[in-house]
Order: C-alpha cells, then sequence, then structure tokens
C-alpha cells in the first residue's frame, strides 16, 4: 500500500477531496471541510495518519506495534499514525482509512453533509 493507491481509494469516497494545505508534499484527503487523512512519512517509508475511535487506537498499537503509533503532531488519543512498511496488512489498512473518513463524516454539520451527498 501507498501514498498514491490511498488517495485513489480515498476519493472514490463522497465529499472527499485532496488538498496540500501544510506543504506542498504533504498530501491531505478532506471530507467536506474536515481531514481524515494526512499522507507523510515516517523514516524511510511513508505513512497516514488516521482518525480511529480511542480505544481501538490503542489496540491496533498494541497490535502492530512499531507500525501503528501514536498519531504524529496529532491528538494521540484519537489519531493514530500507520507506517506503510508492509507490516500492516493493505486491507487493514484500508478498513483504518474508511473508518477515519467514516468518524469524520459524522462530525460534519447535517447542512455540510447535505451538500456533500
Amino acid at each position: 500500500m501507498n501514498h498514491a493507491q490511498l488517495i485513489e481509494r480515498g476519493l472514490e469516497w463522497v465529499g472527499t477531496t485532496l488538498k496540500y494545505p501544510f506543504d506542498p508534499d504533504l498530501p491531505v484527503l478532506f471530507v467536506g471541510s474536515k481531514m481524515f487523512a494526512l499522507l507523510g512519512r515516517s523514516g524511510a517509508h511513508e505513512s497516514i495518519n488516521l482518525k480511529a475511535d480511542p480505544e481501538e487506537a490503542w489496540l491496533l498499537r498494541q497490535q502492530y506495534s512499531g507500525s501503528v503509533l501514536p498519531g504524529y503532531h496529532m491528538n494521540k488519543k484519537h489519531w493514530n499514525t500507520v507506517v506503510l512498511d508492509g507490516v500492516v496488512p493493505d486491507q487493514e489498512v484500508l478498513d483504518m482509512m474508511e473508518q477515519s473518513y467514516r468518524l469524520t463524516w459524522v462530525k460534519l454539520t447535517k447542512r455540510e453533509r447535505e451538500q456533500l451527498k
């Protein structure tokens, strides 16, 4: 799994856009006005920051120690950094990204959700 594949998948979901609000080398996927995936690097590997349910975030960090970390430069309780080093199965990464999208979608205002549909 790499950034290009994750961006391609994310852009399939309703209301998703790709922006570069922080740096031209730091793509971010937004749903409406809120970001749900920040794509970066962790050492030699690409990585992705994803929103997660706090309890599940902790479990994923235990299960994939060293490859799922507390969110870099994010709220450590609600965000994980997933290192794309092949340790976390591709489908698991996609599931985490979809969960991040869904958690962010429900935080949009009703009006914004309606406008995106």
